[in-house]
């Protein structure tokens, strides 16, 4: 029987799980045991960094016994069966008291579901949410664990070891029980699906607008770099537009096929936010042009279509007003993206029972993940100034930057119809900003619409009870029995 060194240890060594094992295993006081399944992994891994101090495994009884106890065993594998498999081994070896944690894009039921399963050993499961790709898994990434405060005692320490640190902070809090730490991944991921779709549309509306080549283009977004639309999306743009095919001398970017893949996390969170009633616009815009990309058999056929008649072009002396207009509107409607996904986490915590500390996650996406960006600190000023925020976009500083960047955010999306130029999450975005700012929505009319057909009922404006119309009859007004 190996000698229990290890305080944490990882199942799983494709690249995200080495880059992690590596990472911890660099920090002050750790030991890690690591088991793969196939122990080729395992040894190519020891082979490659001895200064790692592994412990190796070639069975779950022998990782089990390489770990101090409480054993603590994070698992990075593929979401779904494989989860479920390697959740089932180590239970079968780990006692009441230690600590499984899954760090794979689980889906958040998944992770309810398994964690009331694994509690009724007297196991501790945990889910957790860990951004930033292989470099952050090396480097820190943000990191997203839900489970019990009885795991987050011997857990919390080994994930600030690893956490990027933004500000002085590690970005890891515990975010909430069972699943709260895939949820709040799952949405942190829908929001970068519009944060990119908002800088693909702010690209191509340049690049049709004024004809400037992707290098020039790539000038402009590192000086927006520079401002509050600082960001590692904006960064990591510029160099992707700069760079050129080695094979054929064009623009990297001119050679890439216009299909945008996709791993489900953006379909979860508009699922998910259409089951809890909150609408996430951007976010969904986002996620269906990359479906609609992915449709080239369909684009073929449609490619025959009308569009305007004058091709659309911005005069030389118009040029730096519209690339400042494109500028605004993608911070507009960047707010609402994130507006959007942080009423998405509100409702989430309200329907299961999750004690979700809002600025808390907005400091730890500052660092390591994938969205971080200098305007997250204003997030969590805002909801350090007003916790129970309704519409985070209301916060003075926000209301501010919509109310200065409004005409020109109009002025783009007015520009792109009259053009032809798809722009459905700066549409969206703007048409969500003015649908939540209105005094009165045409909702009432759908109202008279599903009592009519339906017999729905509604409410009145001047009077409390509910209502209904018979219209089938003589169309008088009866109160009726509330159903809502």
């Amino acid at each position: 029987m190996p000698e229990a060194s290890a305080n944490i240890g990882v199942v799983g060594l494709a690249v995200m799980g080495s880059n992690l094992a590596r990472n911890l295993a660099s920090r002050e006081g750790n030991t890690v045991a690591i088991f793969n399944r196939s122990y080729e992994k395992t040894q190519t891994l020891l082979d490659e960094h001895p200064e790692a101090g592994f412990v190796p495994a070639h069975t779950y009884q022998e990782f089990a016994d390489s770990l101090q106890k409480p054993r603590t065993a994070i698992i990075m594998v593929k979401a779904g069966g494989p989860t479920d498999a390697v959740i089932n081994s180590l239970v079968e070896v780990f006692e009441p008291g230690d600590i499984i944690v899954d760090g794979g894009n689980a889906y958040f039921p998944d992770t309810i579901r398994r964690e009331k399963a694994v509690r009724e050993t007297g196991i501790n499961f945990v889910g957790a949410g860990i951004s930033g790709g292989e470099e952050g898994a090396l480097l820190g990434p943000s990191i997203m664990p839900g489970g019990s405060d009885e795991s987050w005692i011997t857990l919390g320490p080994i994930l600030r070891s690893i956490a990027a640190i933004a500000e002085g902070e590690p970005c890891v809090t515990h975010v909430g029980h069972d699943g709260a730490g895939h949820f709040v991944k799952m949405v942190h991921n829908g929001i970068e699906y519009a944060d990119m779709q908002l800088i693909a549309e702010a690209y191509d509306l340049i690049r049709r607008g004024t004809g400037k080549s992707p290098a020039e283009i790539a000038e402009i977004f590192a000086e927006w770099n520079k401002g509050e639309l600082e960001s590692y999306l904006i960064e990591i743009t510029a160099e992707v537009l700069r760079q050129v095919d080695a094979e054929t001398g064009k623009p990297l970017v001119d050679v890439i096929l216009d299909q945008a893949g996709a791993k489900g996390t953006g379909a979860w969170t508009v699922q998910t936010a259409l089951s809890l009633g909150v609408p996430v616009s951007g976010i969904a815009e986002a996620t269906f042009a990359r479906s609609l990309s992915s449709h080239p058999e369909q684009r073929a056929v449609a490619g025959a279509l009308p569009g305007p008649d004058e091709e659309f072009t911005v005069s030389a002396s118009d040029t730096d007003q519209f690339i400042e207009d494109v500028r605004l509107a993608l911070y507009a409607s960047k707010i609402v993206a994130y507006s959007q996904g942080f009423d998405e986490i509100r409702a989430g915590a309200a329907e299961y029972g999750w004690n979700i500390d809002l600025g808390a996650i907005s400091k730890i996406w500052r660092g390591g993940c994938i969205i971080r960006a200098q305007f997250l600190n204003r997030i969590a000023d805002a909801y350090a100034a007003t916790p129970d925020l309704p519409v985070l976009m209301t916060a003075p500083y926000f209301a501010e930057a919509l109310t200065r960047g409004q005409a020109s955010w109009r002025r783009v999306v007015v520009t792109a119809a009259q053009a032809g130029i798809p722009a459905p999450a700066f549409s969206s975005s703007l048409s969500y900003y003015d649908g939540i700012r209105a005094d009165r929505l045409p909702a009432a009319l759908v109202q008279g619409q599903r009592d009519f057909f339906g017999a729905h009922t509604y409410k009145r404006i001047d009077k409390p009870g509910t209502f209904h119309t018979l219209w089938s009859g003589d169309r008088t007004e009866i109160e009726a029995e509330d159903t809502h």
